[in-house]
């Protein structure tokens, strides 16, 4: 009998190859090629798992009250453990920045987002607003990442299909489809916690989807995954990507993060000019309100979300050169980002609130392991001042001030520097007794 001689490994991998790529575009793979299968395929790439760990600390103080140790009156007594917890996220720009759910990250040492492809990279907090429960994260990007197309929310259908992607109790990865099964519902939290306009609907979400994107049938993100009715199957619900639209531009807005003058605002998937500051660089250069912008540094902008980004990672000095459409005529400027010195935020906390609030030191701050995102705190405050009248005491934390995250003096002067006397500023703190810490929120008048 006559031996053959046996086939090279090679090209029997190349038979398999083959045989596959003709399956797949065979009429029967054709058939089961569902909108779902092709957003999945289209989507999962741009789609992150976030992972992080958070630090809970119980101190146990001898006069139970949080700043006796740094005034000398003993050391306290720290148990700590690390709380791990599982979320989602979804990349919306090509140079890293990841859009999540603010409750994801909310406290939060350390953030890592994984990839599809099993690669992990840590990940920086650029930005959260906890009011709408959305956060922004920054991760290197050597390379262009795949991100999603973000759609609309307002001409959204009830009963059309869509699709989720994220991370289900760890399970990276997870698709789930459904429909839109209402729209504009509203969630209560507690008083001071209501989100309203949300989409409701009945794909499979559960915890650790949030943050993760909800789809349309053209793989364009309509919204973020947000909550679930615990006491019910199939109910959850998603943030509108509306809201991304609108909040994206304030919480990468460079002027107050860079302390910059630029003047021009724009929105929207034209990236048209709504708003030209007087006095600013923008208005001397010529913009006005209906402009288009249409190329930045000499490049192609997308959309609003595209053009703040690109304006978020230029420096305080910097010439930006822009290209825009005015009543249909192709015009150039050259806009400087001029630099303008910081504000007294010791000051204006006095003059505004009636409070003297300080940073906490070096020393202190290694003693505790502080966060990144808490160091100030409230050092004295004058009597029937607005923060006596409002019950704010010496030892509460400052968290945030109107709406803003204050972890220095600097980013209390810039939180402050806009409020005119007798407007109201809404504060977030934390007050410790004992062993209990407790956050709180109030809005209270300024000195007039």
């Amino acid at each position: 009998m006559k031996k053959h001689a046996p086939i090279p490994l090679i090209s029997l991998v190349c038979l398999v190859a083959l045989a596959a790529a003709a399956f797949a575009d065979s009429p029967e793979q054709n058939r089961r090629r569902s909108p779902v299968v092709e957003v999945f395929e289209q989507c999962r790439d741009s789609v992150v798992n976030i992972s992080t760990t958070q630090i809970q600390r119980v101190r146990t103080l001898r006069r139970g009250f949080l700043w006796d140790d740094i005034f000398d009156l003993g050391r306290p007594m720290i148990r700590e453990r690390e709380i791990h917890s599982v979320g989602s996220g979804v990349v919306i720009h090509e140079n890293g920045y990841i859009v999540t759910n603010a409750h994801v990250v909310a406290q939060a040492s350390d953030v890592r987002v994984i990839f599809a492809d099993g690669r992990g990279v840590e990940a920086e907090i650029v930005a959260a607003d906890p009011e709408h429960d959305l956060a922004i994260l920054k991760i290197p990007a050597p390379e262009p990442l795949k991100y999603v197309t973000l759609g609309r929310s307002d001409d959204l259908l009830i009963g059309e299909t869509v699709v989720a992607i994220g991370n289900p109790l760890g399970l990276q990865h997870t698709v789930t489809s459904g429909i839109v099964s209402a729209l504009d519902r509203e969630l209560n939290f507690s008083r001071d916690l209501v989100y309203s306009g949300l989409i409701q609907t009945d794909a499979a979400i559960n915890p650790g989807n949030s943050g993760g994107p909800l789809l349309n049938v053209n793989a364009e993100l309509i919204g973020i995954n947000s909550a679930i009715r615990g006491d019910a199957q199939n109910v959850g619900f998603a943030i509108p990507v509306q809201r991304l639209w609108d909040l994206v531009p304030m919480m990468l807005d460079i002027e107050r993060r860079q302390r910059v003058r630029f003047g021009l605002s724009v929105a929207g998937p034209e990236t048209r000019v709504t708003a030209v500051r007087p006095d600013s660089p923008a208005k001397e250069a010529g913009l006005r309100p209906g402009d288009q912008i249409t190329d930045f540094q000499g490049e192609r902008v997308r959309n609003a979300i595209d053009y703040y980004v690109r304006l978020y990672e230029q420096q305080p000095g910097d010439k930006i050169r822009l290209a825009y459409s005015h009543e249909g005529k192709r015009r150039e400027a050259r806009i400087p980002l001029q630099p303008v010195p910081a504000p007294d935020g010791r000051e204006l906390g006095r003059r505004l609130l009636g409070v003297n609030l300080d940073e906490f030191d070096a020393a202190v701050r290694r003693k505790y392991d502080l966060p990144r995102d808490v160091g100030v705190y409230v050092d004295e405050v004058d009597p029937d001042g607005p923060a006596d009248q409002a019950q704010i005491m010496p030892g509460d934390i400052i968290m945030r001030l109107n709406r803003v995250s204050v972890s220095d003096m600097e980013h209390v002067g810039l939180a402050l520097e806009s409020v005119k006397p007798g407007e109201k500023v809404y504060i977030h703190g934390i007050r410790v007794r004992g062993d209990y810490p407790f956050r709180w929120t109030i809005e209270i008048p300024t000195r007039r």
